[in-house]
């Protein structure tokens, strides 16, 4: 049994890390390829292909396996590349002095720092309209179902999503507030990225009702660990983070309202509620419980 499960686990890891090799291939081919001088292309291109988990796009490719519909790989592929530029420019705007003033991402320093505040602001405006532009042209789609495509992806980074989020954590972050108004942040800045990529895979299958709403609850549930895993790994060290250490220091997040060990109990709450959407949507051994376990324990 136990050799077994490592068979599983192996082919699982081999499976994403193809997907990632692909979802970086493509995204290198979506980004402007410029000369050094192009300060924009340059952020657009650093900001982007930095090495990263790249959940969003993963969970979007996973999602399509699980529903039986690897024929619109080629489509959700340059889908996924959207996600991960939104992603992306989320974090160089994140990153801002204005904002949370972080001098390292992904092991390497800020774009703002690498490039300055005007060429990062620049460079996510232009990553935006790059991922909205390949939603709109996407192929094989009807226009209705591409129109529907770009409405989710213009929601989740809207007011209604990271906007909103970022909004919430800058204003609200270093007072004192009760778990309900953390959870909410939360579920702001970290979520719509997640619920998206499930989102555009259930329309792209032409999911059922059912189906696409536990699919949603289970990327919610998702983003809610995998943000609470984020403040727990608040205090490791930049070599094993990726990012300024501390930053949370003097914020409600949580961790400092809860404790670590409830913060903790709370992530396996949340990944059981995960599991429990998938069993709901019927495709509780599928790729998106593996990929359950694997972010929610090899990510952190």
């Amino acid at each position: 049994m136990a050799t077994v499960m490592l068979d599983k686990r192996l082919d699982f890891e081999r499976t994403l890390g193809a997907l990632r090799a692909q979802v970086d291939d493509r995204l290198s081919q979506w980004l402007p390829r410029c000369p050094p001088q192009d300060a924009i292309g340059v952020a657009m291109r650093d900001g982007t292909l930095a090495p990263g988990k790249r959940i969003r796009p993963l969970l979007l490719l996973l999602t399509l396996k699980d529903l039986q519909q690897d024929g619109l790989h080629d489509v959700a592929l340059d889908l996924a590349c959207a996600l991960e530029m939104l992603h992306a420019a989320s974090l160089i705007l994140d990153d801002m002095p204005c904002m949370d003033n972080a001098e390292l991402r992904r092991g390497r320093p800020t774009i703002h720092r690498q490039f300055g505040e005007d060429v990062a602001v620049l460079g996510s405006v232009a990553l935006l309209s790059q991922a909205f532009s390949i939603a709109a042209s996407a192929e094989g789609i009807d226009p209705a179902t591409r129109n529907r495509l770009v409405r989710l992806l213009a929601t989740s980074t809207g007011t209604q999503g990271l906007v909103q989020g970022q909004f919430h954590d800058l204003r609200e972050g270093r007072q004192s507030r009760p778990l309900e108004a953390i959870t909410h942040t939360n579920r702001l800045k970290t979520c719509p990225l997640f619920t998206a990529a499930v989102e555009l895979a259930a329309l792209l299958s032409g999911a059922s009702t059912s189906c696409a709403r536990h699919l949603t609850g289970f990327a919610t549930e998702l983003g809610l660990a995998f943000q609470l895993l984020d403040d727990l790994a608040d205090g490791l060290s930049p070599q094993h983070s990726g990012k300024d250490a501390g930053k949370d220091r003097g914020k409600s997040t949580l961790v400092t309202l809860l404790g670590p060990e409830a913060a903790r109990r709370q992530v396996e709450l949340h990944i059981t509620h995960a599991g429990q959407h998938l069993t709901d949507a019927d495709i509780a051994d599928g790729h998106l419980a593996q990929a359950l376990e694997y972010f929610c324990t090899r990510c952190h």
